[in-house]
């Protein structure tokens, strides 16, 4: 259950990254509509399948798709 709601969340993340050259995680988090936990699901889902980039930029992370 919970790895389908992490895939899920992925999906909603990178529809929203998609549309940009990256964003920084509370600007995913307002885009998407996600609680912390939820966004960091699907963002860890995201970096294990080598799909986004993140960096910190001014002590935010800033993600970007692969």
């Amino acid at each position: 259950m919970l790895k389908e709601k992490a895939g899920e969340t992925a999906g909603k993340i990178w529809g929203a990254l998609n549309e940009t050259d990256g964003l920084t995680a509370k600007q995913i988090k307002k885009a998407t509509k996600l609680v912390d936990k939820d966004l960091f699901l699907g963002l860890g889902w995201l970096l294990r399948e080598d799909k986004i980039v993140t960096t910190e930029v001014e002590g935010e992370l800033f993600v970007t798709l692969a």
